[in-house]
């Protein structure tokens, strides 16, 4: 078995980039769970001010920020200021803001990065895949032509072009 493994642990062809830090935030750390005391982010980060928080833009109803894990330069979050878990508890006022601070998240990527596309889209539930299922959230991930190299495909690593403060910075000026 230990050949099909590679000698599990031990030195092989394979070129790794650990990131070990990622290991904290999927045991719960700085994430509320049923089993720790962690208080929901995203009530968190509107009552701090823009830049600390990784706010771009703030509406009536919702607020747009960087994702903190993000899939692409960019990726951000759609959240309601209220905390519900699921679209069908939103009132109206809520969903139609989400949906119009997306489009314009949209445009403002589209301007500033020059995004070709995007995955847009919730993860209702945490069997669904939602990180914070507690507190719903829209995704916003701009996409370009070949963002999807070699280095995710066969590396296993996403290389993100700036810090998240100046992207953060370029897309709030941009908003």
């Amino acid at each position: 078995m230990s050949d099909l493994l590679g000698g599990a642990g031990m030195p092989d062809a394979w070129q790794r980039i650990w990131a070990p830090h990622r290991m904290e935030y999927l045991k719960g750390d700085n994430r509320p769970l049923p089993n720790n005391d962690v208080p929901c982010p995203f009530c968190t980060i509107p009552t701090l001010n823009d830049e600390d928080s990784l706010i771009v833009a703030r509406g009536e109803k919702a607020y747009v920020v960087m994702n903190l894990y993000p899939y692409n330069a960019g990726h951000l979050l759609v959240c309601t200021y209220r905390h519900v878990a699921d679209l069908t508890d939103l009132l109206s006022e809520e969903r139609n803001e989400i949906s119009a601070l997306t489009a314009h998240a949209m445009k403002t990527l589209r301007k500033v990065s020059r995004a070709a596309g995007f995955n847009i889209g919730m993860n209702q539930g945490a069997v669904s895949g939602a990180g914070i299922a507690e507190h719903i959230h829209q995704h916003v991930v701009p996409r370009w032509s070949g963002d999807a190299n070699f280095m995710p495909i066969i590396g296993g690593t996403k290389i993100l072009p700036q810090l998240l403060a100046q992207t953060r910075s370029d897309l709030a000026n941009g908003w």
